[in-house]
C-alpha cells in the first residue's frame, strides 16, 4: 500500500506468478518499474529469466527492482546482470519510494 499512498499505479499479479506471466503482465499494462519479491531462494532463477524475457519484449526501458531475502554477493551479481536495485528486508518502504519517484523522473517525460 506504500507505493499506492504515494499516488502509484499498482498491478498486483499475485503470488507464485513464472517470470513469463510477470513479464507479460508487464507488457499488457504498459508498466515503468516491475517489482518483484522473493522470499524462496529462487532469485538466482527467477531474476535472470525476467531479464531475458524483458531483452526479447524489448522492456529494456522498464525498471526491474526487487527485494527478498538475498545473500549480498547475489545482490551484486543480479545487479550486474541487471536488475536496478535490490532492497533487503527491512528496507524503509519511503526509501523504494524515493528509489522509484527518482528513476521514474529522470527515465520518463509524461
Amino acid at each position: 500500500t506504500a507505493l499506492r499512498d504515494a499516488g502509484m499505479e499498482v498491478i498486483y499479479t499475485g503470488l507464485r506468478q513464472t517470470p513469463q506471466m510477470v513479464v507479460t503482465a508487464a507488457l499488457q499494462e504498459d508498466v515503468d518499474v516491475i517489482g518483484i519479491s522473493i522470499l524462496s531462494g529462487a532469485h538466482n532463477t527467477v531474476f535472470p529469466k525476467v531479464i531475458t524475457l524483458m531483452k526479447e519484449q524489448k522492456l529494456d526501458d522498464v525498471l526491474l527492482i526487487g527485494g527478498g531475502i538475498i545473500p549480498d554477493d547475489d545482490m551484486e551479481t543480479l545487479n550486474k546482470q541487471g536488475v536496478a536495485r535490490l532492497f533487503p528486508p527491512g528496507t524503509s518502504t519511503l526509501d523504494i519510494v524515493e528509489y522509484i519517484k527518482n528513476w521514474v523522473s529522470a527515465n520518463r517525460s509524461f
